[in-house]
C-alpha cells in the first residue's frame, strides 16, 4: 500500500528531478560534442585547422595595425585571467560556507578545483601548439588546448548565474546572464585576437567548462539529494532580512524628504 503524497511535498521533489535530468543532459552533451572536437584536434583535420588557421591570422593581421584594439585586448585578457575568476568563486565559496551553505560552498569549490585540473589534464594529454608568429603581439606558455582563460570564466560566470538565480526576478536574472555571457564571449575572444590561441581551445574550454559545472551538480544531487536546495533557502533566510532593512530605510528617507518638502519650512 503507498501512502498519499502531499503535492506541496511532491512538487519540490519533481523539480528535483527535472533539474538533475537537466544537468545531466547537459554534462552529456558536453562531453559528447568535447569528445568530437577533441578526436579532430588529435587528427589534425583539415577543414578545422583551415578555420583555426584563418581566423588566427585575420585577427593577428588585424592586431598588428591597431595597436589600441590590441593593448584593450591585452588589458581585458588580463583582468579577466583564470587567477581573477577563480578567486572571485573562491570568495563566493568562502562566504557560503561563513554563513552556513555548507553544500554550495562544497559545490563551488569543486568546480573550481576540478576545472583547475580539467584544464592542466587536457594541456598535457593534447599537448597542442599554441599559434606561432614572427611578430606576435602576446605571449602564453604551456600548451593551447583548452584555452585556460575560456574555460575558468565560463566556469565562474555558470556559477554566480546559478546562485544568483532563485534570488532574482526575471528582470535580474535577464542581466545577470547577459552580463555572464558577455564576460565569457569577450573574454574568449581575447585569447584568439591576442593569437595566443586557436578558436577551437576556446570552444573546448567553454565545453570543458559545461562539464564540470553540470557534473558536479549531477554528483552532489545524486549524493546529497536536495541538499543545494536547502542551501539555497538557507541563502534567502541570511540575505532578506538585509534587503528588507535597506528597503525600510529608503521608504523611510524619501517619506521624510517628501514630508520636509510640503512642510512650510521647506518652502
Amino acid at each position: 500500500m503507498h501512502l498519499p503524497i502531499d503535492g506541496a511535498i511532491a512538487t519540490p521533489a519533481r523539480r528535483r528531478r527535472s533539474r538533475l535530468l537537466d544537468s545531466a543532459a547537459a554534462a552529456l552533451g558536453c562531453a559528447a560534442l568535447l569528445g568530437v572536437l577533441l578526436a579532430l584536434v588529435a587528427s589534425h583535420w583539415g577543414p578545422l585547422a583551415r578555420l583555426d588557421r584563418s581566423w588566427v591570422d585575420a585577427l593577428h593581421g588585424f592586431a598588428r595595425g591597431h595597436t589600441a584594439w590590441t593593448a584593450s585586448m591585452q588589458m581585458v585578457s588580463d583582468i579577466g585571467g583564470p587567477a581573477t575568476t577563480r578567486i572571485v568563486l573562491g570568495v563566493a565559496a568562502v562566504w557560503l560556507w561563513m554563513i552556513g551553505a555548507r553544500m554550495l560552498a562544497g559545490w563551488a569549490a569543486a568546480q573550481l578545483l576540478l576545472g583547475w585540473l580539467a584544464g592542466w589534464g587536457g594541456k598535457i594529454l593534447v599537448d597542442r601548439a599554441r599559434p606561432h608568429f614572427a611578430d606576435p603581439v602576446s605571449y602564453a606558455s604551456g600548451a593551447a588546448f583548452p584555452s585556460g582563460h575560456a574555460m575558468a570564466s565560463a566556469i565562474t560566470g555558470a556559477a554566480l548565474v546559478i546562485l544568483l538565480w532563485p534570488h532574482a526576478n526575471r528582470a535580474g536574472r535577464a542581466v545577470a546572464c547577459t552580463v555572464a555571457a558577455l564576460a565569457v564571449l569577450i573574454i574568449g575572444w581575447t585569447r584568439i585576437a591576442l593569437g595566443v590561441h586557436w578558436p577551437s581551445d576556446v570552444l573546448a574550454g567553454w565545453l570543458a567548462a559545461g562539464l564540470v559545472v553540470a557534473g558536479v551538480t549531477v554528483a552532489v544531487e545524486l549524493w546529497r539529494p536536495g541538499a543545494l536546495n536547502r542551501d539555497v533557502r538557507r541563502i534567502d533566510r541570511h540575505t532578506r532580512p538585509r534587503v528588507q532593512r535597506v528597503l525600510a530605510s529608503g521608504e523611510t528617507g524619501a517619506r521624510h524628504e517628501g514630508e520636509s518638502a510640503t512642510s512650510p519650512d521647506g518652502q
